[in-house]
């Protein structure tokens, strides 16, 4: 992760600037030298084999003729459509950079004062922004981080697609059988719960089978002898329902359909952990992460999934820095609102990061410690999720020292002596 010094050095008067707006077919490409000068005319080049092949042959093309050494090729992150391309230069050793989305649309205007966007005039934009040293290395793993990422890509897309599923059947519960949650407290959990939503999820179906035919369907479930008192309840729950009456054979084929799709995704995800687990495995940092209390196999593997290895980075703070942690000054005029994290980072990382806090300001006695000084400390106490975000922030200076150092945890080391001291002078 390199400053914008070396950023600014890394151009020089041998370095060819590459700018490419990404789009689903059709890219845009122009070049400049390290003074922001444009070299020949802007080109159009198709999203494949072929526009990948002319593009290359066009970079080493100005490079023979204008004698450049070396190529820098800058991108914005477009969806998904960037990493062919980046993948495609990568392979054939060129440098790739990404710049901020953000950063191009307010650059734009500095040229001819005019918000017109256009994906010419973008790819220009792109150019100048990286030879001007506002750009970041893109990181693009081909081993087993790669695996990683991938799955906890794929747990990420499952898991929403499992919480559509469970909304939708929320939904259709609270249209016909609201009281369904006074008997279930969970009616999305449980194979008793399951089993009745699969065969009699209506008041009127529960009506018609009696307290004698929901007990069979419970047994169908529970090969217990107990169930009497359930399907009572069920039934007298039945009899004051307020939901509704109509559509009951097509509400109930939606919720088999439903259902239907639950345990699939279900089943889905324990295979995706359970290759998440050998892939941690692999990277021989299993041992020493999971031996932190609150940190486990998916958390860990998907911690990895979204930075990749952890020993790319010269300290633990600028794995914060990616996860969008570091502070920035929140104030304008008189108005001083203190500092507030800045987000400009990866999403889903903050999303681990503070499930991981949750987890283990839960089970690890040092943390929930640390917790509970952040919140009531006398001196600008944090409220809960700030404090949860020292924590997170915590949790990955943990892991990486124990990475780096291939030791595991000692709760006798987690705290520093003036964090300690902090503490007890606060109790």
């Amino acid at each position: 992760m390199r400053n914008r010094n070396y950023k600014l050095e890394a151009i020089t008067p041998s370095t060819l600037v590459v700018g490419v707006d990404i789009a689903k077919e059709i890219q845009w490409v122009r070049f400049v030298n390290y003074r922001g000068l444009e070299i020949g005319k802007a080109i159009k080049f198709y999203n494949n084999k072929s526009g990948f092949d002319s593009i290359l042959a066009s970079i080493k093309s100005i490079c023979k003729e204008k004698g450049f050494d070396n190529v820098i090729v800058g991108m914005e992150p477009t969806g998904h459509y960037w990493k062919p391309l980046a993948n495609y230069l990568l392979i054939d050793e060129k440098e790739v950079v990404m710049v901020n989305p953000s950063h191009t649309k307010r650059a734009k205007e500095l040229d001819d004062n005019s918000p017109t966007k256009n994906d010419k005039k973008d790819a220009l934009t792109i150019a100048k922004l990286v030879q001007d040293g506002r750009y970041y290395e893109v990181y693009m793993p081909h081993d087993i981080f790669a695996e990683l990422r991938v799955l906890t890509n794929t747990r990420n897309s499952v898991m929403r697609r499992r919480n559509a599923v469970k909304n939708t059947m929320t939904a259709v519960i609270d249209e016909y059988f609201p009281e369904l949650v006074t008997v279930f407290k969970e009616p999305l959990k449980g194979k008793t719960s399951i089993q009745i939503l699969k065969s009699c999820p209506f008041p009127a179906l529960i009506l018609e089978l009696g307290v004698e035919g929901v007990l069979i369907e419970i047994r169908k479930a529970v090969k217990k002898t107990v169930g009497i008192k359930k399907a009572t309840q069920l039934v007298e729950t039945a009899k004051t329902s307020i939901g509704v009456n109509y559509g009951i054979t097509s509400a109930k084929l939606r919720l088999e359909l439903l259902i239907e799709e639950l345990e699939l995704l279900n089943r889905q995800l324990t295979k995706i952990e359970e290759a998440m687990d050998l892939a941690l495995d692999v990277t021989g940092f299993k041992k020493v992460i999971l031996s932190v209390p609150g940190i486990g196999v998916v958390t860990a593997a998907s911690f990895l999934g979204e930075v990749g290895d952890p020993m790319r980075f010269e300290s633990p703070r600028q794995i914060s820095k990616m996860a969008g942690y570091n502070l920035i000054e929140d104030s304008s005029g008189k108005n001083k609102s203190g500092t507030v994290i800045s987000k400009r980072g990866r999403k889903n990382l903050r999303n681990i990061l503070y499930q991981m806090a949750l987890s283990m300001v839960s089970v690890n006695p040092e943390i929930r410690v640390l917790y509970n000084y952040l919140k009531t400390r006398p001196n600008n106490p944090l409220k809960k999720k700030q404090a949860l975000v020292v924590v997170a922030k915590k949790a990955i200076t943990i892991i990486y020292n124990l990475i780096k150092k291939q030791s595991e945890y000692k709760a006798e080391l987690v705290l520093g002596e003036f964090r300690k001291n902090q503490i007890k002078q606060a109790a």
